[in-house]
């Protein structure tokens, strides 16, 4: 069996050729993501793995045609792969899943920066403003968190945040007994309504999209924040930016944006920004962006290439029938 890995960074590459030995799985790679000139590269290889990037059906039907069996993502999400093409083409597709502290630490990270304006704190004291104006936080302990999404990150989130003092209300269509031991459920309504800050920790499907919106942002308290950690999609950036605008919320902390394909893990310097909502939103002193970095410790990175090889194993062995649509 054999994988050929597209956009595979220096920092993935060991643990490939660790893999390789485990699993007993060749690879070949392109620093590229997926494009006319590479895709070619994929044939005979039994899967390709990517990270998020343009999985629709025009490319998935390429992939086919060029003997190509699974599509393996290094993400936990998959709304970039357009699985109702797979499934009629007859290819697999599979996620991976890490260790959910990374990602849950680095959530908190950000809600901290939130209360505390350490951003706007950090970028004034670079230019020597030591003066207190605008800068009040507030006690993050005091706080009422809303986390939407309780599977392993959202639980996660829960328990560590247990550690502040603070309020937690959780939201999610199927209830988490670990969760339950330090958050209390609630409907969306009323974790809109009654947090200081929202998290996100769902993935991105049709039921979820916007659920971020301007009908939800009115809901909210007055000075919210809103942080997503997980897909861009689960917020209309249209309605954050009125939320911002209007000072309906306090802030916002945005590891993922709509419309990031193209946009991160490339270096653009002197390029004009080509996401006009992102460019808005990087204007406001009281939003917080990062480049989907939430995901980026050695252990996460890890386990993303280990479930890859895992996955594609499982596939040609027939220990694993189904993927994602399992």
């Amino acid at each position: 069996m054999k994988i050929f890995f597209y956009a595979l960074r220096e920092d993935e590459l060991l643990f490939c050729y660790q893999m390789k030995e485990k699993y007993g799985i060749d690879f070949a790679y392109s620093k590229e993501y997926p494009n006319d000139e590479n895709i070619a590269l994929s044939s005979g290889f039994d899967g390709v793995s990517c990270t998020p990037c343009d999985m629709s059906e025009k490319v998935l039907k390429t992939f086919h045609d060029l003997g190509v069996k699974y599509i393996l993502t290094r993400s936990i999400g998959f709304d970039h792969i357009d699985l109702k093409a797979a499934r009629e083409l007859g290819m697999k597709v599979d996620t991976v899943s890490y260790t959910p502290t990374g990602v849950a630490d680095y959530a908190i990270m950000l809600m901290l920066a939130c209360v505390r304006r350490f951003a706007h704190i950090l970028k004034r004291s670079e230019l020597q403003d030591y003066s207190l104006k605008n800068k009040m936080g507030r006690d993050f302990s005091m706080c009422t968190v809303g986390v939407m999404g309780t599977g392993r990150i959202g639980t996660t989130v829960i328990q560590h945040l247990s550690g502040f003092g603070c309020r937690i209300l959780a939201y999610d269509v199927y209830r988490n007994d670990q969760a339950k031991k330090f958050a209390e459920y609630v409907d969306l309504d009323t974790i809109l309504k009654n947090s200081d800050i929202i998290t996100l920790h769902m993935n991105a499907n049709d039921d979820n999209y916007h659920i971020i919106g301007r009908e939800a942002i009115e809901k909210m308290k007055d000075g919210a924040y809103v942080i997503n950690t997980a897909r861009g999609k689960l917020v209309d950036s249209d309605a954050l930016i009125w939320g911002i605008e209007t000072g309906r919320l306090g802030g916002a902390a945005l590891d993922v944006v709509e419309f990031e394909n193209g946009l991160y893990y490339y270096n653009l310097m002197g390029e004009v920004m080509i996401n006009r909502k992102l460019a808005i939103l990087r204007s406001f002193p009281n939003v917080i962006l990062s480049p989907h970095t939430a995901f980026y410790t050695a252990e996460d990175v890890r386990d993303m290439i280990e479930g890859n090889f895992r996955s594609c194993y499982e596939f040609g062995t027939g220990k694993k029938s189904h993927g994602v649509e399992a």
